[in-house]
């Protein structure tokens, strides 16, 4: 009877949380303008974060090596930013150039993409009715897409200027997280519970051997195919070779899926030259992920992750689903935390039981 009251209970207690989410989602127009507020107040310290993070393991190196902490931070953060601040003072008069073409040439691409959407609808008309149904849903699908894709990139850089003043105090944040980065680890230390310190050590340990060199390396790498990409464009006169090596370079951290997401604007604009402009870029593309996996990735992120690629699939997949590019970009993190995690559980669990049985 007490174990009936027990799951009773349980069930209860999962349909009363069930409902009380559903409740909770049906309100979110009064409690979604405050958590953007939030988001907003705390994103730069997110990324000054992230920064740090990235950064402080070099800023150590350089201390450990006899310089002084102030002149590795200070010599760390002038090479970081400043060659952000250069790219960015060059790079985005470049890339709103490129962008104002683009949208001026936009109805002239509309006109060719659907003359090769009609002809290809006019070779498949003799096909199976289902099958001519499918084609045709597909191509209109396809055509929304690519509508709807100058459109988003427009406003990604859109709201990149419209934050800039925000953005800007990021450096200063980044600046005083590394240079006070032993206060702050002495202040996280204190404001965990002494019975989770060690473990969390432990656990924050792991987690930075298995993903920090796979995300530094990672960046590493997408800054070199993207800086390559857009010079090999350029090059072979592509049109808007800085905007379309900015895509394939954010786009390589994503595995296997990424270079595939990279091509397929880079494709579709040297589409609009000729046949041979389509096989040369096609070639960049996929000539650069061959020099990526094979020489660049092996020695700059190394075999840090130490998982099966189908377990990568299943977590890229899942992650393409749940929150679409985005998804894609942080499966892989999330995936390794994931496995830290589960794997730290269940040695708590096997020291739980055997401190219960020595008892």
């Amino acid at each position: 009877m007490d174990i009936r009251m027990k799951w009773l209970y349980r069930i209860g207690f999962i349909l009363l949380l069930l409902v009380a989410l559903y409740v909770f989602l049906k309100i979110r127009f009064v409690w979604m303008p405050v958590v953007r507020l939030i988001i907003i107040i705390i994103l730069p310290f997110l990324i000054a974060g992230f920064i740090t993070y990235l950064l402080h393991p070099i800023v150590e190196k350089l201390h450990e090596k006899g310089f002084h902490r102030g002149l590795a931070i200070f010599l760390i953060y002038f090479i970081f930013f400043g060659g952000i601040g250069f790219a960015l003072y060059k790079g985005i008069p470049a890339i709103i150039d490129q962008l104002k073409d683009l949208s001026e040439s936009a109805p002239f691409f509309a006109e060719q993409y659907r003359s090769w959407i009609d002809e290809l609808q006019t070779h498949t008309r003799a096909w199976p009715d289902g099958l001519q149904a499918k084609i045709d849903d597909g191509i209109n699908t396809f055509e929304k897409k690519m509508d709807t894709l100058l459109t988003i990139i427009v406003n990604v850089l859109m709201d990149f200027l419209n934050s800039a003043l925000l953005l800007m105090i990021i450096p200063f944040i980044a600046f005083y997280m590394l240079k006070d980065f032993p206060l702050l680890k002495r202040t996280a230390w204190y404001l965990t519970p002494k019975k989770w310190r060690k473990k969390a050590t432990l656990f924050l340990r792991d987690v930075d051997e298995s993903l920090g060199s796979y995300i530094r390396g990672q960046l590493l790498v997408c800054v070199i195919i993207g800086s390559i990409s857009a010079l090999l464009f350029w090059v072979f006169h592509l049109r808007y070779p800085l905007l379309l090596g900015l895509i394939v370079g954010a786009t390589n951290v994503i595995p296997y899926f990424g270079p595939i997401i990279g091509a397929i604007p880079a494709v579709i604009i040297a589409a609009t030259t000729s046949v041979k402009l389509v096989i040369i870029t096609v070639v960049i593309v996929f000539g650069l992920q061959f020099l990526e996996g094979n020489i660049l990735s092996p020695y700059i992120v190394g075999k840090s992750l130490h998982m099966h690629p189908l377990l990568i699939m299943i977590a890229l997949t899942s992650g393409g689903e749940i929150g679409g590019i985005l998804g894609l970009i942080l499966a892989v993190p999330v995936l390794v935390i994931l496995k830290v995690g589960i794997i730290h559980a269940k040695n708590h669990f096997i020291q739980g039981k055997a401190n219960d049985s020595s008892s």
